[in-house]
């Protein structure tokens, strides 16, 4: 019997620098937490890659849910965004050092897409699989899958964290000794 046949995390933030370097933190402890160790680095470079985008090309504001949903033998993760314009892929000249995020996700990851959300929004995403190791990482063309998923397919929260505005630093004590 499976116990866990779904697991899923939700962060909501702004996608500003130091938030991102958070988020990658979380997306790292949770898939510790679900034992899936071989995904830390893909998943944690795809999610910065993601959320680079969004600090640099979302309007109208920065906020923005990172999602990561474990399903048998696949974890998703997901960007939310409030701007409808879906990524465009371009050809980055071999030593350009910007627009080649999408291009990364697209050679680390089994498969990547967008699709709108709503009217005034859109999710990017990326697959990776969870079992049978992972296939070295090649250089191959991006591949952009732009699809409709029906809402319900992220139905479990097991863990939500709010990142959209700044914590209060914690409360520090004098221990006499």
């Amino acid at each position: 019997m499976i116990s866990h046949p779904s697991r899923h995390c939700t962060v909501e933030l702004q996608a500003l620098p130091s938030r991102i370097g958070q988020v990658r933190r979380i997306v790292s402890a949770q898939l510790r937490y679900w034992h899936m160790h071989s995904l830390i680095d893909r998943a944690s470079l795809g999610v910065t890659e993601l959320l680079t985008n969004v600090h640099l090309h979302a309007r109208p504001d920065k906020t923005c849910t990172v999602e990561i949903e474990l399903l048998l033998e696949r974890l998703t993760v997901s960007v939310r965004d409030h701007d409808p314009r879906l990524p465009v892929v371009d050809d980055a000249e071999p030593l350009a050092t910007g627009g080649r995020g999408l291009a990364m996700v697209a050679a680390m990851s089994e498969s990547w897409g967008a699709r709108p959300d709503g009217e005034s929004g859109k999710v990017v995403w990326f697959t990776l699989p969870t079992c049978g190791g992972l296939a070295p990482v090649t250089a191959r063309p991006p591949r952009r899958l732009v699809e409709e998923v029906p809402a319900a397919v992220f139905v479990e929260t097991e863990h939500a964290v709010d990142l959209s505005s700044p914590q209060p630093a914690p409360a520090r004590s004098a221990v006499a000794g």
